[in-house]
């Protein structure tokens, strides 16, 4: 990234949904180090924020290696007009955060999201006399845990909740399964193509008619183009028909181009979602 782009970005505010200190917050952090993070309660409210210019960027996730797609994300990519300049893949590290004193031994309940409550199965059957306690929110339970004082609970988070709010880290890597990874992206309002760019997001819909899903992806296949990804969501307000979110290792070259042009003609309709880096 060039300096410049760097000083405009250190400045900025960048929007997440959830509570400051969680995933998101910590995501964020790693893209754009030194941006304000403002924090939105609904997804639809980050690209808002986006918008009306109250944020200059936003970072949301869409995937992830165990839960899958985050499908209202995916939808609100398609219907907004805004443009992914980056990706990131940020490993999932569940920590158990109490208020400063709380030991272990004290703790009868373990407050978190349901998604990350589910991805820590082994703790709480080690742990049999810590129950799971479904929560709104990662990072917001931590917030609730320090917030009360509570001296029977803990909230499951990022690290980055405990550094918010001031709890203590009483055990790391309670995620069962360390290939837990999220996927972000970086979005802004205007399209602003990063010069490494080797990764193209593109959205489609079909015709309902035979071969044209074949047809579609042999736009790809006859420029020798490498899918990484393809994910199908329903049309809201048109039962069984569905669109594809396709993910294409190649940035914006002739190929690339060619490809799209193909595209265009064979499908209902075809949006670009992004050009961006791949993440490492």
């Amino acid at each position: 990234m060039k300096a410049s782009a760097y000083i405009l970005f250190s400045v900025m505010k960048v929007a997440i949904q959830g509570e400051r200190g969680s995933f998101s917050h910590q995501a964020a952090l790693k893209l754009l180090p030194r941006a304000q993070v403002l924090a939105c309660a609904r997804s639809s409210q980050v690209f808002d924020a986006l918008d009306s210019g109250q944020a200059g960027a936003a970072v949301i996730p869409v995937e992830n290696t165990l839960a899958g797609p985050v499908g209202e994300h995916l939808d609100l990519l398609l219907e907004r007009d805004v443009f992914i300049q980056r990706e990131l893949r940020l490993r999932i590290e569940h920590n158990l955060i109490a208020a400063p004193g709380v030991k272990l031994k004290d703790l009868r309940r373990g407050m978190s999201h349901p998604v990350a409550l589910d991805q820590c199965r082994k703790f709480f059957e080690k742990h049999k006399t810590i129950a799971a306690v479904p929560f709104y929110d990662t990072a917001g339970s931590v917030k609730h845990v320090i917030a009360e004082n509570l001296r029977d609970a803990a909230g499951i988070a990022a690290i980055q909740a405990a550094e918010e709010y001031g709890g203590t880290v009483l055990l790391k890597n309670l995620e069962d399964d360390r290939q837990n990874v999220t996927r972000f992206f970086l979005i802004l309002k205007k399209r602003k193509t990063l010069p490494a760019a080797d990764k193209t997001s593109l959205v489609f819909s079909l015709k309902n008619v035979a071969g044209a899903l074949f047809r579609a992806l042999s736009v790809f296949a006859l420029r020798d183009l490498d899918l990484s990804k393809i994910e199908s969501r329903p049309v809201r307000g048109r039962p069984w028909e569905y669109r594809f979110f396709v993910d294409v290792l190649r940035g914006d070259d002739e190929a690339m181009r060619n490809a799209l042009r193909h595209l265009e003609e064979v499908a209902g309709t075809v949006k670009v979602l992004g050009v961006y880096p791949r993440a490492k």
